[in-house]
């Protein structure tokens, strides 16, 4: 009986360990499984979101200077080019939240299992219960009759923890796989994504770097004034001058007519 009784307080201790381990998957999946859904609708709400913004950059863009409107364009085309690389990225769902979800289904299964473990166990010792209250009474036939039943729930509880076992490790086993496969893609389809944003971002920091300010600037002061506007501006400088600078032209010739006088009637 006293076997009976370790032996009992044994599949305790092993069937709470694997409740543990059970419900600390359906916890922290389930978790998982939430923030990773989160994460892809916010990645397809960027998508949105640069869409937009691409859209807004081609109609600033046919506003501007030529140099400025060809920087912008290829900037927007570069942008758009990303996002069909980010659309790549919807496949989280897929590889990732689908499988995380998944665990909903076997954890119900696993708990199943462990329901089953533990009516066996239950059934097992109502059995030695009932088998150690008959001893007290000492009737040899029902002596007997509790020893078979007991032997039968110990068969029955002993069979089904076995079962437990096997499935809780099989359950350990493909939880280690999964994980390490729901993280390799995930891992993966981030750097195909981002290794491409590098190089497309590089193609459009170098088309807006290539933007010639100085001759987009030659082009608004154009567009700014007429073609006639430097002559006439020469024309309105010339009838500004000050009284001064126009007595000082009017003297100039007197000067020199007057030299020219004193030099003849010397050489006289």
């Amino acid at each position: 009986m006293m076997l009976l009784g370790r032996g009992l307080d044994a599949r305790d201790n092993q069937t709470r360990q694997m409740q543990d381990a059970v419900s600390n998957v359906e916890k922290h999946f389930g978790e998982l499984c939430q923030i990773f859904a989160g994460y892809v609708r916010k990645t397809a709400r960027l998508r949105d979101k640069a869409d937009l913004l691409v859209n807004e950059i081609y109609a600033y863009a046919a506003t501007e200077t030529p140099n400025l409107k060809v920087g912008l364009k290829n900037f927007a085309d570069e942008f758009s080019r990303l996002q069909d690389y980010r659309q790549a990225e919807v496949q989280l769902e897929a590889k990732v939240v689908e499988p995380l979800k998944s665990y909903g289904t076997i954890v119900k299964l696993k708990r199943d299992d462990l329901k089953a473990t533990l009516t066996a166990k239950n059934r097992e010792a109502k059995q030695l219960s009932q088998l150690e209250k008959t001893r007290q009474r000492n009737p040899s036939d029902l002596h007997i009759i509790a020893e078979n039943e007991l032997q039968r729930a110990t068969l029955d509880a002993t069979r089904t923890t076995r079962h437990l076992e096997e499935t809780i490790d099989n359950f350990e086993k493909q939880k280690i796989r999964d994980i390490k496969n729901i993280f390799s893609e995930f891992i993966t389809i981030e750097m195909l994504f981002h290794g491409k944003a590098l190089e497309i971002y590089t193609a459009a920091y170098q088309n807006i770097q290539n933007i010639d300010e100085n001759e987009d600037l030659e082009v608004f002061r154009s567009s700014l004034y007429p073609p006639d506007y430097q002559s006439r501006l020469d024309i309105v400088r010339a009838n500004s001058k000050s009284p001064l600078q126009r007595t000082g032209s009017l003297k100039s010739p007197l000067k020199t007519a007057q030299v020219r006088k004193k030099i003849h009637t010397k050489s006289l």
